[in-house]
């Protein structure tokens, strides 16, 4: 922790937690998710279950180590550099591939606000890009200005969700949810690969393991802004998604891009529906503020270690580290402009699956590191990780081929990085001791 950077306390981590989980998923998600009709609920559950056991797994390697980088930190010391390199860079890759996602949602959910924001693809992308470039010079004024905005933006969305699911629940009608699984694949697949899109929506349960170096006391703070935040976050999200899609016939579902504000909008007119919009809006947000925080701080810490180029280690008088900051954006400002030509959903949902393909990879090397770190563990606590290792690489298959081939170049493109790296590395240490 620098001395120009006060700590973060436990609500803020919480808020850091939520926000970054109940973002683009919970409004989006759920026209991705039409196909599969009330199967979906079968891929919820496992989602849910997978990522209390990664929470838990999570909350207790906070505990036994104190780590600055999340996964990464974990996964160097398990297993050393290289494995660490990895998991750093394939975390990266994941959170800013996210940020694009999540731009793509807030141009969606701004779209059903301001129709005209969003009438065209090229204009979508441009609200997408805009929403992205001022989050990044927020974080660049700091984390704790970040972190303030991310507890504002919390609050705002969360209230109204909770509503908004609670209500709902009286005007859904069994009907949308028949039949029970309309995608026609066989029921194991279609639950594979529901539990792939909505754990895209509980990203970022290991958000408050990523910033330690910046949290007060985090062996006590981080693991229970880990639990208590990602138990708020799942539970909401689930439940808000179940009910839109018992709102809305399936072919409006599917091609909506801001499903949410269309269920209450016909449910309980325009204003409702301008209103949900507005959550959404705010809800992305936040999430994105969120997350640009988080893209700059796995690298920070890995180029601390000598693992990641110096440059992501550089600091400017707010204590940024500008490098990482700026270089993330410019990648998910490529991946929006690379394919603003899809549609707004489809762009969702290929940059949402690349996103937890390459996120995925951290989770399960993070859950492998445990084991090593906490070898004398009760028996209750490695059937939890036994679990949470299953679980991950399940949902890593179900991301699909595309998704998996795409993230697998995007890690492999890092590896002559950590060559160079170690290659520099070598030398600098051969000149310090000759």
């Amino acid at each position: 922790m620098t001395s120009r950077t006060r700590p973060l306390g436990l609500w803020m981590l919480i808020a850091l937690v939520v926000g970054n989980m109940i973002g683009s998923g919970v409004f989006l998600l759920p026209a991705a998710l039409a196909p599969y009709g009330a199967a979906s609920v079968l891929g919820w559950g496992f989602t849910l279950g997978g990522a209390l056991l990664l929470a838990l797994v999570y909350a207790w390697l906070a505990q036994a180590m104190r780590n600055h980088g999340g996964g990464y930190g974990y996964a160097r010391k398990a297993f050393g550099d290289g494995i660490g390199f990895v998991a750093a860079w394939s975390y990266w890759v994941s959170v800013w591939t996210a940020n694009a996602a999540i731009a793509v949602a807030f141009a969606g959910s701004l779209g059903a606000v301001w129709p005209a924001a969003t009438a065209t693809p090229l204009r979508g992308a441009f609200c997408a890009l805009g929403a992205l470039w001022f989050c990044t010079a927020v974080n660049l004024a700091g984390v704790r200005e970040a972190a303030r905005m991310q507890l504002v933006a919390t609050v705002l969305k969360l209230v109204p969700l909770v509503l908004f699911g609670v209500i709902g629940l009286g005007w859904i009608h069994a009907g949308a949810y028949r039949p029970f699984n309309p995608s026609g694949q066989p029921l194991l697949q279609t639950t594979t690969a529901v539990a792939a899109l909505t754990l895209w929506a509980l990203l970022g349960l290991e958000s408050a393991t990523v910033p330690t170096g910046v949290v007060h006391d985090p062996e006590r703070t981080v693991p229970c802004a880990t639990v208590i935040g990602m138990l708020i976050a799942g539970l909401t999200t689930m439940l808000a998604c179940t009910v839109v899609i018992g709102l809305l016939p399936i072919d409006v579902l599917r091609n909506s891009a801001a499903p949410m504000a269309e269920a209450a909008s016909r449910l309980w007119g325009p204003l409702a529906g301008i209103g949900v919009g507005v959550v959404a809006t705010v809800s992305c947000f936040g999430a994105l503020n969120g997350w640009v925080l988080l893209q700059a701080q796995t690298p920070l810490a890995a180029a601390q270690d000598r693992v990641f180029p110096a440059a992501f280690a550089r600091m400017d008088r707010h204590g940024t580290p500008r490098f990482g900051l700026l270089l993330s954006s410019v990648l998910a400002s490529a991946l929006i402009a690379a394919n603003y030509s899809r549609d707004l959903v489809a762009l969702f949902t290929f940059s949402i699956l690349l996103s937890t393909a390459t996120c995925l990879l951290p989770y399960l090397i993070s859950v492998l590191a445990w084991w090593r770190i906490d070898p004398g563990a009760a028996g209750l606590r490695k059937l939890v990780a036994a679990g949470a290792l299953l679980y991950s690489a399940w949902a890593l298959f179900g991301t699909g081929m595309e998704s998996l081939l795409w993230g697998g170049v995007l890690v492999l493109a890092g590896l002559p990085i950590y060559a160079w790296q170690r290659y520099r590395t070598t030398l600098s240490d051969a000149a310090d001791h000759p």
